[in-house]
């Protein structure tokens, strides 16, 4: 099944939106996480998710939170 350039961009968002919120009810917020716009762009595969840049602590944050959820 190929999915239209609105059905990929619709995709992309929605996955977007679910990780943004189980960051949020982990305490981590990547303040630029969003769908990258050069591969949404494109007409191969899906589009890509930009976790973008974030700062020291919601690195170590996530780091944390990662480790806690590998080693319970």
């Amino acid at each position: 099944m190929v999915l239209t350039s609105k059905e990929r961009m619709q995709a992309a968002e929605e996955a977007v939106g679910q990780l943004k919120a189980a960051l949020t009810d982990v305490g981590v917020v990547f303040p630029s996480l969003g769908v990258d716009v050069v591969s949404a762009a494109g007409s191969y595969g899906l589009p890509l998710v930009d976790l973008g840049r974030c700062n020291l602590d919601t690195a170590l944050r996530l780091a944390a939170v990662l480790h806690e959820r590998a080693h319970p």
